[in-house]
């Protein structure tokens, strides 16, 4: 377990997320024909997700959604676009209607402790995903379906060593920072990563000049570069906390006569699919992944929890099976 509570990571694979197209209205979606436990009842899952900002939260979306289709999953979708008080109203209708178990990924990580307590005291039930949140009392959730975003970080800046080798820089680096929304755990998390490694290792030759949060969209990013660039003409590398951001910067860097992925090398953080378009055109120098095909995950989750089981021997059985597939993929083949 990698957080204050149960936390599960993302299984590891390939996931490059492509272009969908996210809800940006409150829908109540349901399919398949399966009850989803409970006899013929469906359980009624309400879910609030931040938006529709980037890539990586159109493929987040459409897995929501795809996954409590085929779990046979009465959805209550919200879309916050990217507003706290959004999503607390969201929370808030869900109660008033009664859905079997809340799940949203936090704009933020504070703020969050009142509407909790109306669902505890509702007696619903909240599974958080993709985002953490702060709260000293952690029975007002069940656990978080997501990945690291501290050691998502820190691997940005072990694969940026690789980058600056191959580009055979040399002496001293200066940093641009591209933070992702203002008090989000992915932005939190992913700097604080980096920030790690940066001070253990390269303390005296990598500096961060500048850092400003683009909120995770291209146009954040295409603005905020240009800003960089005006204050800090002398950049030598950019840190996106998202491909999205990374692909807005690269617009600016190019407007300002400089060659993205050589005169200012980048690395980023998600995998969409336009990122690694950037990526096979030389323009992003590397990415580190971040899976966002979380609902069947989040479904399971729910239907454990709906059927009053033990979340955490869930997550130990899933561990099991991650491990043993992993060693019978690592053992040769073998024929007789």
């Amino acid at each position: 377990m990698l957080n204050r509570r149960n936390f599960l990571t993302a299984a590891v694979g390939v996931a490059a997320a492509t272009g969908l197209t996210a809800c940006a209205k409150d829908d109540g979606g349901s399919g398949g024909s399966s009850s989803g436990g409970g006899g013929d009842k469906k359980i009624t899952l309400g879910f609030s997700q931040v938006g529709s900002e980037s890539g990586w939260r159109s493929a987040n979306t459409d897995s929501v959604k795809s996954a409590a289709k085929e779990a046979g999953y009465n959805l209550k979708f919200s879309d916050a676009q990217q507003k706290q008080e959004n999503q607390i109203s969201a929370i808030r209708s869900f109660i008033a209607q009664k859905v079997d178990v809340i799940a949203f990924s936090p704009v933020k990580v504070t703020g969050w402790d009142a509407v909790l307590q109306e669902a505890k005291a509702a007696k619903i039930p909240v599974v958080l995903t993709d985002r953490s949140v702060e709260t000293k009392d952690e029975s007002l959730f069940v656990t978080l379906v997501g990945s690291d975003f501290t050691d998502e970080g820190r691997r940005a800046a072990k694969i940026l060593e690789k980058v600056l080798e191959k580009a055979g820089h040399k002496g001293k680096v200066k940093i641009a920072q591209l933070e992702g929304t203002t008090g989000s755990a992915p932005a939190i998390e992913r700097a604080k990563g980096f920030k790690e490694v940066m001070e253990a290792e390269h303390k005296d030759d990598w500096k961060i000049v500048v850092t400003q949060t683009g909120d995770f969209t291209r146009a954040g990013g295409k603005q905020v570069m240009a800003a960089f660039l005006q204050s800090n003409p002398d950049i030598d590398v950019l840190f996106a906390h998202n491909d999205d951001m990374a692909i807005g910067a690269i617009q600016s860097i190019e407007a300002a006569g400089k060659k993205p992925g050589k005169d200012i090398l980048i690395v980023s953080i998600d995998g969409v699919k336009d990122g690694f378009v950037a990526m096979s055109e030389g323009k992003i120098n590397a990415i580190v992944e971040c899976n966002p095909l979380l609902g069947p995950q989040l479904m399971e989750v729910v239907q454990t929890v709906k059927d009053g089981g033990s979340v955490e021997r869930w997550i130990k059985t899933k561990e099991s099976d991650f491990m043993q597939d992993q060693a019978k993929d690592a053992l040769p083949t073998r024929k007789y």
